[in-house]
């Protein structure tokens, strides 16, 4: 599934948006809520409220984060970063086969770059950053052709709710 590069956009949003089903992000709906909690405790310590799970090719949950840099004044503590820290430790190695990673916000390129790295196969975001993303909206680090390693791409997973606790946050600092 590595040369499966496609962005998941299009059509099934208009299904999305319109109530009806979305069989290529509704399977999705339960991790990205999970993603969801770990981003609404990062504001506890004045971090930006984005979360993130890995999932086993089992779909358990395997790795989790959200972002840490002002807890711990570690410009490298994303949630993504985290995560994908925690997932590794879990399976023993640093190759994240058959893991799909699951993210509040789309990727900055640090995190893009995690991720080819780390060889995880899917990454499923909610909503578009459209300041740093790195998968498919300002840069597309994941697919580049150029890479020896291209994880599919999921995007607009319960974007709404992910953009408004961003929006949330940001509005009330």
């Amino acid at each position: 599934m590595n040369e499966a590069v496609r962005d998941q956009g299009g059509p099934s949003r208009a299904a999305e948006a319109a109530g009806g089903p979305d069989p290529v992000r509704d399977p999705w709906r339960a991790p990205m809520r999970a993603a969801l909690e770990e981003a609404v405790r990062a504001p506890g310590t004045g971090d930006v409220p984005v979360g993130a799970v890995v999932l086993a090719p089992d779909g358990s949950v395997i790795g989790r984060g959200r972002n840490e840099r002002e807890a711990t004044g570690d410009p490298t503590g994303h949630a993504e970063v985290l995560a994908i820290r925690e997932a590794a430790r879990a399976v023993g190695e640093w190759r994240l086969s058959g893991c799909t990673l699951v993210v509040t916000l789309e990727p900055c390129t640090m995190c893009a770059g995690a991720i080819v790295l780390s060889r995880v196969d899917r990454v499923v975001y909610g909503a578009v950053d459209e300041k740093a993303g790195a998968a498919g909206s300002l840069w597309d680090v994941v697919r580049d052709r150029r890479l020896n390693h291209r994880p599919e791409v999921i995007s607009g997973v319960l974007a709404d709710e992910c953009a408004e606790l961003l929006t949330r946050f940001f509005r009330d600092r």
